[in-house]
C-alpha cells in the first residue's frame, strides 16, 4: 500500500430481499478527516443500532488513522404497513351471498379477488416491526454498502496521498539543497568568528600581539559551539529515513509525524549555533520548508 491520506469521501449502496419478501435498501456514505488516532463514528437509525460494533469493527480493520463518519439511510418495502383481512366480515359476507343467491337466483361471488373488493374486507394495519439481529441479514446487506463506500474512500486516499507524497519529496529536496549550502559555509564558521574576536579584543587591549595566546582556549571553545556537523549529519541521515518511509508500506503517519519533529529540533539547534548572517539566512529558510513537512505529514495514514 502506497502512502494515503487521511482525507477521502466514499459513498456506497446495496439491498436485498428479506424472507418475508420485504425490500431492503441501504445508502452510506463515508468521510474522513486527519487525526492522531483512528475514530469512527457511524450514525444509525435506533433500530439498527445493535449493527453498530460489527460495522465499526469493519472499518477499523481497512483504516488505520482518521477520524471516520460514516451515514446510513434506509429504505425499502419494509417499511410499508401490514395489510390483514377482516375474518369476521368475510363469514358475514359469504353468508349472505349464499343466502341471496339462492332466494332470488343471482350468481355467487366469483372469488376473492371480488370478495377482497368488497368494503372493509382489508384491513390496513401499522407497520409491522423487525428484530433485527447482529448477524441476521440485515447485517449482510448493512456491511455489503459500507464496504463498497470504503472501497472508494481508500481509492480517495491513495489518490490524495499521491499528492502528499510529491509534496513531501519536493520538501525534501529543498531541505537537502540547503544542508549542502551549509555544509560548504560550515568550515569557515570557526574561522570567521575567530578573526572577529581577535579584532575586537585588538581593538579592546591596543595590543594584537597578544591576542593568539589569549585566545587559544577561548577559540577551542568556540570551535566546539560553532560545530554543526553532528545536527548536518543526523539531517543527512533523516533524509534517508523519509526517502525510505515515502517507499513503505503500510500506516506511516505517526513514523513521519515523529521524525519531522526531529527535523525540526535539528534545523533549531544549527540556528542557535550560528550567528552568521549568511548561514543564519539559511537556517531560516530551512525551517520553513521543515515546518511545510510537518504540516503535510499531520495528513499522512
Amino acid at each position: 500500500m502506497a502512502l494515503h491520506s487521511m482525507t477521502g469521501f466514499g459513498a456506497g449502496s446495496a439491498q436485498t430481499i428479506l424472507d418475508d419478501g420485504a425490500t431492503l435498501a441501504v445508502s452510506v456514505e463515508v468521510r474522513s478527516v486527519n487525526h492522531r488516532h483512528l475514530q469512527a463514528k457511524l450514525r444509525l437509525a435506533s433500530e439498527f443500532a445493535v449493527l453498530e460494533q460489527g460495522l465499526e469493527a469493519r472499518v477499523r480493520e481497512r483504516l488505520g488513522r482518521g477520524a471516520v463518519q460514516a451515514s446510513f439511510e434506509v429504505a425499502g418495502s419494509s417499511d410499508a404497513p401490514s395489510v390483514d383481512v377482516d375474518r369476521a366480515l368475510i363469514e358475514r359476507y359469504l353468508e349472505l351471498d349464499k343466502d341471496l343467491s339462492g332466494r332470488f337466483g343471482l350468481a355467487p361471488l366469483a372469488g376473492t379477488t371480488e370478495l377482497f373488493a368488497l368494503p372493509g374486507v382489508l384491513v390496513q394495519g401499522a407497520p409491522k416491526s423487525r428484530t433485527i439481529e447482529p448477524k441476521g441479514p440485515e447485517s449482510a446487506v448493512f456491511a455489503k454498502a459500507l464496504d463498497a463506500a470504503l472501497v472508494a474512500l481508500i481509492e480517495m486516499r491513495a489518490i490524495e496521498g499521491e499528492a502528499l507524497a510529491r509534496d513531501l519529496r519536493k520538501s525534501a529536496s529543498e531541505i537537502a539543497r540547503l544542508l549542502e549550502h551549509i555544509k560548504e559555509l560550515a568550515p569557515g564558521l570557526v574561522t570567521r568568528q575567530r578573526e572577529r574576536l581577535i579584532e575586537r579584543i585588538a581593538e579592546l587591549s591596543g595590543n594584537p600581539g597578544t591576542t593568539e595566546v589569549d585566545l587559544a582556549r577561548e577559540i577551542a571553545l568556540l570551535s566546539d559551539r560553532l560545530d554543526v556537523s553532528e545536527e548536518l549529519s543526523r539531517l543527512d541521515s533523516h533524509l534517508d529515513q523519509l526517502d525510505g518511509l515515502l517507499g513503505a508500506t503500510g500506516a506511516i503517519g505517526r513514523k513521519l509525524d515523529f521524525l519531522a519533529q526531529e527535523f525540526f529540533r535539528e534545523a533549531n539547534t544549527i540556528g542557535s549555533k550560528c550567528s552568521d548572517a549568511e548561514v543564519a539566512h539559511l537556517v531560516v529558510d530551512l525551517k520553513t520548508h521543515v515546518e511545510r513537512l510537518r504540516e503535510q505529514v499531520q495528513n499522512v495514514e
